[in-house]
């Protein structure tokens, strides 16, 4: 078998890659391990920047998000008995997010990548990077020899583990608690995200449409799943959310209940020989600034362009630049994480480390500067290109 791009993993990275891609006539294969069900139903992230959602609709997969997802101007910060909105209309015009389900934008992807005539194939076993200078991947019994590999296939993937230890650097940090993920069947208690900062803990309120609601408690690093009963999940949403007058969290059927690890990671470069990682693959972000898979669309973002200039002139420049280009937009991301986590998380330690803590709060709270720049960090930075 041969293609010109062969793209390890069908998340978001590679469905949008081959998308793209293929919208360029293209060719590729795309190798996913796991079921097409199992990738059009894991719930993940769900709010899009400006620019992804932008970049969604300019692919022209976008229909669907702009019927259903939820174009949010704002969003509020709760610490201290009050609510303090950070309104996106005012502080950086013409730019909000949607919350849109990342599932829902695979399904969107995959469903385009077959109208498109793209090779698609679920279900995978073994595969394998044969060379990084010489391209070609094995899987099963075959092989498929192409010009470029792309490694969209995660954290745990076998793209980066391809490449030599002493050819990467590495950059890690883990937090010392995760968040308790819920999914529940009753319509959202606020028409935006609530990000609360409590004695208690860090909590937040997201949703996915107007009857499912997304929340996340501040844990224990080694919890699981099966130490909260229902009952409990929903009088520590109450605790941590109910501390605004008037203010009253809906309940509802508990449909799903996961535990998601708070941790940040890069590896350096990005590019190896004709090998290039995007996503989640090259980078992980604790969720709390919402910046992991908007970091994934804009990795593909320069690599299709990258890989269209080479197609159309045969000039690897924007190839070569790629590692530096998407790098930078990282360690962005990689800051405002940080940022988001350390600002409204709670840290057992040295009391003036809370206090500097609450005084920070305020300070975002009170200052337009220090809105404008969470709300253009968390609205999504404008593409380089």
């Amino acid at each position: 078998m041969k293609t010109r791009v062969g793209i390890i993993g069908a998340g978001p990275a590679g469905l949008l890659l081959a998308h793209l891609l293929s919208s360029k006539g293209i060719d590729v294969v795309v190798l996913e391990r796991r079921s097409r069900a199992h990738c059009e139903s894991r719930v993940r992230a769900g709010v899009l920047e400006q620019g992804t959602a932008d970049t969604l609709a300019e692919a022209g997969v976008g229909e669907r998000m702009r019927a259903e997802g939820q174009v949010h101007h704002g969003i509020e910060l709760r610490f201290g008995g009050e609510g303090h909105r950070i309104a996106f209309e005012e502080l950086v015009p013409g730019r909000a997010i949607t919350v849109y389900g990342q599932q829902e934008v695979v399904k969107d992807l995959i469903a385009a990548n077959l109208a498109n005539g793209v090779d698609l194939r679920f279900e995978v076993e073994d595969v394998a990077v044969g060379s990084l200078a010489d391209p070609y991947l094995t899987f099963g019994t075959e092989r498929l020899d192409c010009d470029f590999i792309a490694g969209c296939d995660g954290f745990h993937g076998v793209s980066r583990e391809s490449v030599p230890a002493a050819d990467l650097a590495v950059y890690e940090k883990t937090y010392p608690f995760a968040w308790l993920g819920i999914l529940a069947d009753v319509a959202p208690s606020a028409p935006e995200l609530i990000y609360s900062a409590s004695e208690r803990g860090f909590s937040l309120h997201s949703m996915r449409s107007d009857s499912v609601s997304r929340f996340y408690l501040q844990v224990p690093p080694d919890t699981r799943p099966e130490d909260w009963t229902h009952e409990a999940i929903w009088a520590e949403l109450k605790a941590r959310h109910e501390t605004v007058p008037g203010f009253t969290l809906a309940t509802g059927p508990i449909t799903q209940v996961d535990v998601a690890a708070m941790r940040s990671f890069v590896a350096e470069p990005m590019r190896f020989g004709r090998l290039f990682l995007a996503g989640d693959a090259a980078h992980i972000v604790p969720p709390t600034g919402a910046k992991g898979l908007n970091l994934a669309v804009a990795d593909v973002r320069v690599l299709a362009r990258a890989l269209g200039e080479y197609y159309r002139t045969g000039s690897e420049a924007l190839l070569d630049a790629y590692s530096a280009a998407c790098l930078s937009r990282v360690w962005r991301a990689q800051h405002f994480s940080w940022w988001m986590t350390t600002l409204l998380h709670r840290f057992e330690g040295d009391p003036y480390d809370r206090r500097l803590q609450q005084a920070h709060l305020a300070y975002v709270a009170g200052s337009r500067a220090q809105a404008t720049a969470l709300a253009e960090n968390y609205t999504g930075l404008p593409y380089a290109d």
